[in-house]
């Protein structure tokens, strides 16, 4: 992965300038290259050579603070030929599926890279990821976002597959499966034979008529555990002295995420206890 994210600012590197309204801009520096925009221009030989977190000003005046952009500020800026995973839901499948360093995933639904791009630094250069996605078009447009953020290709650590897992697949005693499609239920028979024993299955979905069939859908498998359902909500805070509250606005619904993890072969999963109708006593 040859993408600098640290030190002086070099040709070649992306860089992401923010002016005082907080509006951003995300330009790769060139030694004659020249940023032009309403406020002024500014030379891309004023940035080169200058330490992240400068600031430069362009020729009418205008103040712009210069960072190479996070990946979350990436994600949403990127070309896209199918909706992307918003950040948070991204951060979440990081986490609650535990992508580690060296693991081996398989993502089924590419659309336009955004939650590759998370999955391949979570998992390093020693893991692999391995993306499934039928439309070509879509994998043309992924393909050349994450090369755009990792500065090149990625041929030691991902595979691109055109075409559907289920036909395709042929992998085994994978670490995750990440399903990002419309119909993940007829995956998931698919991902059980993929999967090591221990192995996790992620699931995004956008509507509740998904996230029910495909929670059954892994439940009468038989091979995972009993799967769990949840969507995060993120609201930012004004923070100003003694003036402090919510934001008006917040990031509230764009997906539900369905999680379980891979029985020994085998081995079902032990039938679960509900609370009887009308009571409130645990069994």
């Amino acid at each position: 992965m040859g993408f600098r994210r640290h030190g002086p600012f070099q040709v070649g590197d992306q860089v992401q300038l923010t002016d005082p309204k907080n509006k951003r801009h995300t330009i790769t520096l060139k030694e004659d290259g020249v940023f032009h925009t309403h406020k002024g221009a500014i030379p891309h030989s004023d940035l080169i050579g200058q330490p992240e977190g400068s600031v430069v000003r362009s020729s009418g005046g205008t103040q712009y603070l210069a960072f190479r952009h996070l990946l979350q500020d990436y994600t949403l800026a990127m070309p896209r030929g199918a909706a992307v995973i918003y950040p948070k839901d991204a951060s979440m499948i990081v986490g609650m599926a535990d992508i580690f360093p060296g693991a081996r995933v398989i993502e089924a639904g590419v659309g336009s890279g955004a939650l590759t791009c998370f999955l391949l630094r979570a998992v390093g250069p020693e893991g692999h990821v391995t993306s499934y996605e039928r439309r070509e078009d879509f994998a043309d447009v992924a393909r050349k976002n994450v090369e755009k953020f990792f500065g090149g290709p990625m041929e030691d650590n991902w595979r691109l597959v055109v075409g559907d897992l289920v036909d395709s697949i042929d992998e085994a005693d994978v670490d995750r499966v990440i399903l990002d499609m419309l119909a993940p239920w007829e995956c998931v028979d698919a991902a059980a034979k993929a999967l090591t024993p221990g192995g996790v299955i992620c699931c995004y979905v956008a509507t509740t008529t998904q996230m029910s069939k495909i929670v059954e859908a892994i439940r009468d498998h038989g091979c995972f555990t009993e799967p769990h359902a949840w969507e995060t909500l993120v609201r930012d805070w004004h923070v100003e002295g003694l003036a402090v509250r919510p934001d008006h606005r917040m990031i509230g619904h764009t997906g539900f995420l369905v999680t379980a993890r891979r029985m020994a072969d085998g081995v079902t999963p032990p039938p679960r206890r509900r609370r009887p109708k009308g009571t409130t006593e645990e069994l």
